[in-house]
C-alpha cells in the first residue's frame, strides 16, 4: 500500500474564523505606547495609519474573529494548503521520528503573507483608501500585498530593503507584474531614508528603516494608509488559519505534534503555525513545545532584551514591548531577508517571557545545508527563511534519535525558492559567509536605546 504522503482539506473546510491568542494568554503584553508622549496609544492615534477594522482586532481580546465572506472566498484561489508527511527526509536522517511540513508556497505570492495581505486590503477596500504603503525585506511581503491590493483596486507603494532589492530583482519584478511601484530602501523619497543616507551612504538597509519610509508615507498623505506584514497583533491573528487547518490535517493523519517549528523574523510565520495548538497548551493540557528560529545573525529571541522600542529606526511607530536588538540595530546582510527584523512581536515576546514558547538561533550556512537536504529528498527548493525550520526540525530530529525516542514534529514550510536561487548559487559555490553578530555590536545597539524599560 502506497504511503499517505499529502493530507489535504476540502474548500468547504477553510476555517470561517480567525484565532486570538489574546484570550487564552494568562499574562496580556503590555500596552503600546505613543512615540511622542510615551501615554498607551488609543484607536485614535493608529486612525492614521490603518483602517478602524484593523485597529479594533489590534486590541480585541475576542477568542474568534470571523473571516469575512469575500476573504474566505478570495482565500480559496489557493487554500486550503496540503500538509505533506516528509518521509523522504525521514529516511535520510534515519529516524524513527515523524516530520509534517505545511506547505505555504502554493499561494499566488509564493509564501504564507497573502493569508493577511488579502484582509488586510480587503478592510482599506471597505474605508475607502485608495493607496497603500508598505515595506519589504526579501520581497516575500511586498509580493502578497501588491497581489491583495490588485484585486481590490488599491495602488500599492513598497519601500524594499536594499540589498534585497538588489539581490531578488524578480521579486520586484513581481511586484511591478501587480501593479506595485518599488523603491530600494533606504531612498531619497523620504526624510527618514535621506537622514540614513546622510549616516551612511552605502546602507544596506533594514526592514525597521524600510518601515519609517512607508510609515512616514501613510502618515503624510490624506489618502494612504499604512500596512505591515508582521509582528502587529492583527497580522498574527489572520495567520493562524495556517495552524487551524493544520489541526484538522493532523487529526485526519491521526496523529499530533509534539513539537511545532516555524522560521522566526517578526512572528507572523511563527503565529499563523504555532498559536492554534498552542491555544490546546494554554486550555486542554496538550503539552507541545514551539520553538521559534531566527538567524544568528539577528538574534532578538535568544539574546535581545525585553523592554519598549520602536518598531521601525527613525522613531515614527508606537513604542512596543518587546524582545529587541535595538532599533538601530543593522542585521548583517543574510540571504533570508524576511528575518532581518530587530524586534519581536508583543504577543510572541510575552509568550516568550512566561516560558510557553522556546527559541533558537541557526547561522545560514546551516539553513542552507538543510535546505539542499530537504530540496533533494522532498523536492521542494524552500526560501531561505523556511530554511530555518527545516534545520531546527534536523537537530530535534537528531536529538529523539540520540535519546531514543519518537517524537512528531510539525513545520511551516512558509515558501518556496525560486526567486533565491543566487542564494543557492553562492552556497553551491561556497560562497555562503556565516554572521555570527558579537555581543559588543549587540550592547552598542543596546545602549543607545532612549525608550522605556519594562
Amino acid at each position: 500500500m502506497p504511503l499517505q504522503r499529502k493530507i489535504t482539506l476540502e474548500e468547504s473546510e477553510i476555517p470561517t474564523h480567525w484565532y486570538n491568542i489574546m484570550a487564552d494568554m494568562p499574562n496580556k503584553p503590555l500596552p503600546p505606547l505613543h512615540p511622542g508622549t510615551q501615554q498607551p496609544v488609543g484607536p485614535a492615534d493608529l486612525a492614521p495609519l490603518f483602517p478602524m477594522e484593523l485597529i479594533k482586532q489590534e486590541v480585541s481580546t475576542e477568542k474568534w474573529v470571523e473571516i469575512p465572506d469575500e476573504v474566505r472566498n478570495l482565500y480559496s484561489i489557493w487554500r486550503p494548503t496540503p500538509m505533506f508527511r516528509a518521509y523522504g527526509l525521514e529516511k535520510a536522517l534515519g529516524t524513527q521520528s515523524k516530520i509534517y511540513y505545511k506547505y505555504e508556497g502554493v499561494s499566488p505570492a509564493g509564501s504564507h503573507k497573502p493569508n493577511t495581505a488579502v484582509p488586510q486590503a480587503y478592510y482599506n477596500m471597505k474605508e475607502g483608501v485608495k493607496k497603500i504603503s508598505t515595506e519589504t525585506g526579501a520581497g516575500q511581503w511586498g509580493s502578497a500585498l501588491s497581489f491583495a491590493c490588485k484585486l481590490f483596486g488599491i495602488e500599492c507603494e513598497v519601500f524594499m530593503v536594499k540589498v534585497s532589492y538588489d539581490g531578488k530583482p524578480y521579486r520586484k519584478i513581481m511586484m511591478n507584474t501587480w501593479g506595485a511601484t518599488v523603491h530600494a530602501s533606504p531612498s531619497n523619497l523620504t526624510n527618514a531614508g535621506r537622514s540614513i543616507l546622510a549616516k551612511d551612504p552605502n546602507s544596506p538597509g533594514s526592514l525597521g528603516i524600510a518601515i519609517s519610509e512607508a510609515v512616514e508615507v501613510a502618515a503624510t498623505h490624506d489618502d494612504t494608509k499604512y500596512s505591515l506584514g508582521s509582528v502587529l497583533n492583527h497580522v498574527l491573528m489572520h495567520q493562524t488559519i495556517i495552524g487551524l487547518e493544520a489541526l484538522k490535517q493532523m487529526e485526519k493523519a491521526g496523529d499530533y505534534p509534539d513539537i511545532v517549528v516555524a522560521p522566526f523574523g517578526g512572528g507572523s510565520n511563527f503565529a499563523g503555525i504555532a498559536f492554534p495548538f498552542l491555544q490546546n497548551k494554554l486550555t486542554g493540557g496538550k503539552n507541545i513545545r514551539a520553538i521559534a528560529v531566527e538567524p544568528t545573525s539577528c538574534p532578538k529571541l535568544t539574546r535581545g532584551v525585553f523592554r519598549y522600542d520602536f518598531g521601525d529606526t527613525v522613531g515614527m511607530t508606537p513604542l512596543i514591548p518587546m524582545y529587541t536588538l535595538g532599533h538601530n540595530f543593522i542585521p548583517s546582510p543574510i540571504h533570508a531577508g524576511g528575518l532581518r527584523y530587530h524586534g519581536a512581536g508583543a504577543i510572541v515576546s510575552q509568550l516568550l517571557k512566561d516560558g510557553i514558547i522556546e527559541a533558537d538561533a541557526i547561522n545560514q550556512t546551516e539553513c542552507f545545508d538543510a535546505g539542499l537536504l530537504f530540496a533533494g529528498t522532498e523536492g521542494i527548493i524552500p526560501a531561505p527563511e523556511a530554511t530555518h525550520a527545516i534545520a531546527e526540525v534536523i537537530r530535534q530530529a537528531k536529538q529523539a534519535n540520540e535519546e531514543g525516542v519518537s517524537k512528531t514534529i510539525l513545520f511551516n514550510l512558509c515558501g518556496h525558492g525560486h526567486f533565491d536561487l543566487s542564494a543557492y548559487e553562492q552556497y553551491l559555490n561556497g560562497k555562503l559567509v556565516d554572521y555570527e553578530v558579537s555581543q559588543e555590536d549587540i550592547n552598542i545597539s543596546l545602549a543607545e536605546l532612549n525608550t522605556p524599560t519594562i
